[in-house]
């Protein structure tokens, strides 16, 4: 029986746990989603949260956010090659989900095309929260998706007790015989704190499944590094951080390319040389005004380059001049609801030139206001939410467009039991089209497509309900989610059809009401103090109404089972195996892929040495060496994920 016809058989089969394995309970840690905007802890929220930190982040970091993170229940990833790779929350993606740096948007540009990569370095994130589900409330209304919110050291909020604080991390994989290292130090003194880390990764063709070739001109070097100061005082911190990051990773080769020529000058296969220097200004202030408990800034300013290189010229060069600011006020109690109210405003300044520059120069201006309130009553935790926001795009040589956008929210937690909680809300959001969508006219080498544009679109209009069921205490644990999500006048990329020519193929942007619909959840058994056992899976359905068929790059069914196990204190090792359904929904023009399966396994060791922890890993992924595309991507059709890898690392904290 197919997963996709029954996504919660595996759910209900699973959902009670014999009598004879009960146990004392056990409390899991407290975890404050800082994304949540008014502090709440992942199980009193009306949305499903993830949080990925700790050594299970150090065990699961890829070289990209979205390979990180696509192990977690309704979170896929969307793959471009080594160096991209873009989280898809529920079967949306691009401009839908949010990434966010402590708050703020990245300001790259990889919301504008499936080749562009996702500046955030896994290997200096802190904790990796993610929101699945509208959270366009604080974030704005493209959030239809969801929001991932990485959180970083570079701005100091405390100063280290011994004077100093820092980590070190070396790491190796065999796939692609890559080698990346991490540094960061925290200094300070009296209400002082300094902070400096980077990260380097260099990395070759990964290798192919069962096969002795390698995939062509994929490659991925990259280097990052901050430089950052706070002054911190009794009610709070003010502090900046300056980054400049540099990527340059290779493109799907043509046809005819030598896949082992990467010489900038004369090299056949197409790579993105891409740089970026962000400044970040953020800050905290405890009692800022009568009637206020909190006031939290946060300001990210970004200069952003990508050259697209074929044939040793540059083909395509891509500037974005942006800057992400927003300012959020906590108030006290006030008949009972407590809340937080705030303000954001973005200005974004894109041009593209060279022979294809599909999208003409635009300067984009959006501003939005929200007010997020919650009351609690007894085991009933309420919340209501507000946004409006307006937009204003100026397109060189075309007409300028400006639009408005209102969102609200209602949802409901209600802790019905000790341990159980049943989280359910109702949003309307409204996303309103970027410059890309509207403006785009002509080739784009890299995704090998012609894209037009609609200035006629008008803003999406998202109606989400959601229903979450969890035990977040005891020896069984689980989070059970079902959701629907419709919209109207949903914006896609629609292949046409048209042979082009050249490998090329048209897509055009339209719009026409969709619904998605799906489960997720995971359920986590405590079998002894040293042994766990947890199973997952997730399903999502994206359909055009009124008859209009499947939407494209719909994630495939997924189910697995893991299994942690501690040897001793210090020794623990993981195994996970999840299989990923043949994908056959489809859209106009889009191929189908396979099934396969994919097995894990882990071990790490942890120990101190004089001050310093220090952890010893090891871990393997795609250990059948299977086959796999993801329906995600769009070169899935050209492109196999990575073969067999074993990845050795060791961190040190001190």
């Amino acid at each position: 029986m197919k997963l996709k016809r029954h996504p919660l058989a595996w759910a209900v089969s699973l959902a009670v746990v014999p009598a004879a394995w009960a146990a004392d309970p056990v409390e899991l840690d407290s975890v404050v989603v800082s994304a949540s905007g008014l502090g709440k802890q992942s199980h009193e929220m009306t949305m499903p949260v993830a949080v990925m930190e700790g050594q299970e982040l150090v065990m699961r970091r890829e070289a990209t956010l979205g390979e990180t993170l696509q192990g977690l229940p309704g979170v896929h990833s969307s793959s471009f090659g080594a160096g991209v790779a873009r989280p898809v929350i529920r079967g949306l993606d691009g401009a839908r989900v949010k990434v966010l740096s402590d708050g703020v948007e990245l300001l790259d540009a990889s919301t504008i095309s499936p080749d562009h990569a996702v500046v955030s370095e896994p290997l200096l994130a802190e904790r990796i929260e993610v929101l699945k589900g509208p959270a366009t409330l604080l974030y704005g209304g493209g959030a239809i998706g969801g929001v991932v919110n990485v959180i970083d050291r570079k701005v100091p909020t405390h100063v280290p007790e011994k004077g100093y604080e820092g980590e070190l991390e070396l790491r190796a994989n065999s796939v692609a015989n890559e080698g990346a290292g991490v540094f960061g130090i925290t200094a300070g003194s009296g209400n002082f704190a300094v902070r400096a880390e980077g990260a380097k990764r260099q990395a070759d063709e990964y290798e192919i499944p069962g096969s002795p070739n390698r995939q062509e001109g994929f490659y991925n070097d990259t280097d990052s590094f901050t430089l950052g100061a706070s002054f911190i005082g009794e009610r709070g911190y003010l502090g900046a951080a300056y980054t400049e990051q540099n990527n340059r990773y290779g493109l799907l080769a043509d046809e005819h390319a030598d896949s082992h020529d990467h010489d900038e000058e004369h090299g056949a296969v197409p790579y993105i040389d891409m740089q970026q220097k962000r400044w970040d200004l953020r800050g905290e202030l405890g009692d800022p005004l009568p009637g206020f408990e909190l006031a939290r800034l946060r300001v990210g300013h970004s200069n952003y380059q990508q050259e697209e290189i074929e044939g040793g010229e540059v083909g395509t060069r891509f500037d974005n001049h942006a800057t992400d600011a927003r300012l959020e006020l906590t108030h006290q109690p006030l008949f009972g609801w407590r809340g937080v109210v705030g303000a954001q405003t973005l200005r974004r300044d894109f041009e593209a030139a060279g022979e294809e520059a599909y999208v003409p120069p635009t300067l984009t201006r959006n501003h939005g206001v929200f007010l997020l309130e919650e009351y609690t009553a007894g085991a009933w935790r309420y919340e209501l939410g507000l946004r409006h926001e307006w937009q204003d795009i100026d397109a060189d040589g075309q007409r300028n467009t400006d639009q408005k956008g209102t969102s609200v929210s209602a949802g409901a937690v209600w802790t019905f039991a000790p341990q159980y909680s049943l989280g359910f809300s109702l949003s309307r959001s409204q996303r309103l089209p970027t410059a890309e969508e509207l403006y785009a006219y002509g080739p784009h080498a890299a995704s090998r497509t012609v894209e037009l544009g609609n200035i006629e679109l008008d803003e999406e209009t998202s109606h989400n309900a959601e229903l979450t069921l969890r035990k977040f205490a005891g020896r069984t644990t689980f989070s059970f989610s079902l959701f629907r999500n419709q919209v109207d006048d949903f914006i896609f990329a629609a292949d046409t059809g048209r042979d082009i020519g050249g490998g090329y193929r048209e897509v055009e942007y339209r719009q026409q009401d969709a619904v998605l619909t799906g489960a997720e959840g995971e359920v986590r058994f405590q079998a002894t103090d040293a042994t766990a056992f947890t199973l997952f899976g997730d399903h999502v359905r994206g359909k055009l109404r009124d008859g209009g068929g499947d939407l494209p790059r719909i994630p495939a069914d997924r189910l697995g089972v893991r299994l942690d196990q501690s040897f001793t204190p210090a020794l623990n090792g993981q195994l996970e195996f999840y299989r990923v359904q043949r994908q056959d929904d489809l859209a106009d023009y889009e191929t189908e892929t396979g099934g396969y399966n994919m097995l894990g396994a882990g071990l790490s060791y942890t120990g101190s040495l004089k001050q310093s922890d220090y952890l010893i890993y090891l871990k393997g992924n795609n250990l059948l060496d299977e086959k796999a595309r993801q329906h995600t991507s769009f070169i899935k059709d050209d492109v196999l994920l990575p073969g067999r890898n074993l990845t050795v690392g060791v961190r040190l904290a001190f």
